[in-house]
């Protein structure tokens, strides 16, 4: 990466970010790839909503430039007209501290991305650590709550149970905490539910957590910004904190915008309905490629 191949390495997901990993959505569309976006399909005979690339390239472009404004260098996956659904960086790898996590990705149309994730990491030197075999496994299950904790979640219908056991396995060989959380399969991916916005603090919609998951994240010390259901299906709590008080939000999640803004953060809240209607928010589109370190709890 722009020659310091030390400049790599996450071990939080809410210290400034300065380097990101997204894609190029000039081949996006609209296919059937999941609950979330054959909710958009099976009611757009009402809703009216229709797909357009000219506005997704727009919305994408805006939130570039937010990364931008705030000092965050900006790399990209190679786009694919196969893989047209490649820029949706979170689920082909998972940074760690010790390289990057290769993962296995379950839908068909999805399948082959690992191929430009590795060639990303190949052609800018950053460490592979290890890749998903015993089951399908996401990057979006990979949530890092803190220093030596993770969230591993699966739905059976993206991450494998066997999958994110598999990865939990190689985190606890680091010394690492790992819980598997079983989901629902409408929330997709662990970051459809949980993610961290600052020390101690996570975003959460912890009406579709089950209350164990709740109690183990209160015993490891969390409090929490509760996501309304309805905000939270439709991708709510799939924000990114960029550090320093500024988070990337989204315009739909109108009450969780106001939560974090009461509480002294700055938030950018863009239109990402073309995303959002498609299966993924601005959490599910980046794969943070290095933040400042924090220390562990």
């Amino acid at each position: 990466m722009e020659g310091d191949n030390k400049k790599w390495g996450i071990d939080n997901d809410y210290a400034t970010l300065t380097d990101v990993l997204l894609g190029v959505p000039e081949y996006y569309r609209w296919v059937d790839a999941g609950p979330l976006i054959a909710r958009t399909l099976n009611n757009a005979h009402k809703t009216g909503v229709k797909f357009d690339l000219q506005t997704a390239i727009a919305q994408h472009t805006e939130m570039v430039s937010i990364y931008e404004q705030n000092n965050v260098r900006c790399h990209y996956l190679e786009s694919d007209e196969v893989l047209h659904r490649n820029f949706f960086a979170r689920d082909s790898s998972a940074m760690t501290p010790w390289g990057a996590l290769i993962c296995h990705m379950q839908l068909k149309v999805r399948r082959a991305d690992y191929v430009t994730a590795i060639q990303f990491y190949q052609n800018n030197d950053i460490p592979i650590w290890k890749f998903a075999t015993a089951g399908h496994f996401e990057g979006g299950d990979f949530v890092i709550v803190e220093p030596g904790k993770v969230l591993i979640g699966y739905c059976g219908e993206r991450s494998e149970k066997e999958g994110s056991e598999q990865v939990a396995g190689f985190v606890r060989e680091q010394g690492w905490e790992a819980v598997t959380v079983p989901i629902s399969r409408e929330f997709v991916h662990m970051d459809g539910l949980v993610v961290p916005l600052d020390h101690k603090l996570l975003v959460a919609c912890l009406d579709a957590l089950e209350p164990w998951v709740v109690d183990q994240l209160k015993s490891w010390g969390f409090e929490f910004v509760d996501v309304p259901y309805l905000e939270a299906k439709n991708l709510g709590v799939n924000l990114v904190a960029l550090g320093n008080s500024k988070v990337l939000s989204m315009k739909g999640a109108t009450v969780l915008n106001e939560k974090i803004r009461a509480l002294g953060y700055e938030v950018y809240d863009p239109d990402m309905s073309m995303f959002t209607l498609g299966g993924g928010g601005v959490h599910c589109m980046c794969q943070a490629l290095h933040r400042e370190e924090v220390a562990r709890s």
